[in-house]
């Protein structure tokens, strides 16, 4: 970073700016240091291979449950189930790869997660890393967040958004008054701004949201991204993964029976995928940057799901969300050691530090879709 330095303030200007909480910051700086002398950014390598091997075994299982019971209807959803699984939790793997949160150097991490990310799963690294390190940057922000993009389109998210979808900003109305220009937002709910019904998101969320994402979506729009990017070698990792499938289910199942294979896979991983991924942040407040500090933009964010061997294992970890955003190279197998110090900082500084049980968190993301599109009704029909 140094040869980015262009210069350095003087000693009568602030280092730090009115909208951000500069005590909370210089403590959170204390407990990295402090996280560190703990060795809790040290990887634990056993904790890794055994990950790697379980989602190995698992798809290995899936394979010999039709090669030995037939290509019935019973052993074929068992294979399903089974590449389900080890699919949901490779994409918990490949992110640890993605944060470099294993290995000690870079080079590895990133040749691993090529491995995990391109031939188990079948996606390419590089969309990956560009669209989830602009989430940790700056999550839950409009137009900064690609996570919250399906905002206005599809859903109102978050009590601002669903009123106000644009906002000017300081920028803006700089430039505004030096020019004399006639600014508008535009408003959501106030202005009739109507894309979809969106007082029935809470329920229309079980028809286009966790069955659909994956198959419906991603699944094309992964190919779109690395050819108009041209990331051949992701490309070539993808395609590995495809010819892996082709080559071991297509002689058992023939291709057509192959691709509902494929597909019913891709369905129960995507549920699987966005009710855990969302449930930590769709509840959580959701508004453009208004430029707080890097710890307070996290926290408000980011929501906890109780400790639990099975949480652990069926979210990767990301039960721990607050803390994998404070710490987001962190092993994850260290989350639950620093939790307690990082509940402390919260009260502390009177900010709150949720953590619930896993049914109340997918329960939260329902609540929260239906008060939002609420909202919008309000201010749509009344505003």
């Amino acid at each position: 970073m140094s040869s980015l330095l262009i210069g350095e303030l003087s000693p009568e200007q602030p280092s730090f700016e009115p909208s951000k909480n500069k005590e909370l910051t210089l403590e959170f700086r204390e407990l990295q240091a402090t996280v560190e002398r703990m060795g809790l950014m040290r990887t634990n390598p056993l904790f890794f291979l055994l990950c790697l091997l379980h989602i190995l075994l698992l798809e290995v299982a899936a394979w010999l449950t039709l090669r030995v019971l037939g290509t019935s209807l019973v052993p074929f959803l068992l294979c399903a189930v089974l590449l389900s699984v080890a699919q949901a939790q490779a994409g918990w793997l490949q992110h640890d790869f993605g944060h470099l949160s294993v290995f000690s150097t870079s080079r590895m991490n990133h040749l691993l997660h090529h491995f995990v990310i391109g031939h188990l799963k079948g996606a390419p690294a590089s969309w990956w890393n560009h669209m989830h390190f602009q989430h940790h940057a700056k999550p839950n922000c409009f137009r900064k967040d690609p996570d919250i993009n399906m905002h206005p389109f599809f859903f109102a998210l978050g009590k601002v958004l669903s009123v106000e979808s644009l906002w000017i900003s300081a920028m803006d109305r700089d430039l505004e008054q030096k020019s004399h220009l006639r600014l508008k937002g535009d408003l959501l709910g106030k202005q009739k701004k109507k894309y979809m019904p969106y007082n029935h998101q809470h329920k229309y969320f079980f028809l286009i949201g966790p069955p659909a994402l994956l198959p419906l979506f991603f699944q094309w729009y992964i190919f779109y991204f690395v050819v108009q990017r041209r990331k051949w070698v992701d490309l070539a990792w993808m395609l590995t993964f495809y010819a892996r499938l082709l080559l071991t289910y297509v002689p058992l199942l023939g291709l057509q029976g192959f691709l509902s294979l494929f597909f019913i896979v891709r369905f129960l991983e995507s549920n699987w995928f966005v009710w855990v991924t969302q449930m930590n942040h769709i509840p959580m407040h959701i508004d453009h940057d208004r430029n707080v500090d890097w710890v307070s933009a996290q926290l408000q964010a980011t929501c906890n799901v109780e400790q639990s061997f099975f949480n652990d294992w069926f979210s990767g970890h990301l039960n721990f969300q607050i803390e994998h955003h404070l710490f987001p190279t962190m092993p994850r197998h260290n989350y639950h050691k620093v939790a307690p110090l990082v509940r402390s900082l919260c009260a502390k500084h009177g900010i709150q530090y949720q953590s619930k049980p896993l049914l109340s968190a997918f329960a939260d993301i329902v609540h929260s879709l239906k008060e939002s599109g609420q909202l919008w009704l309000d201010a749509y029909l009344h505003q």
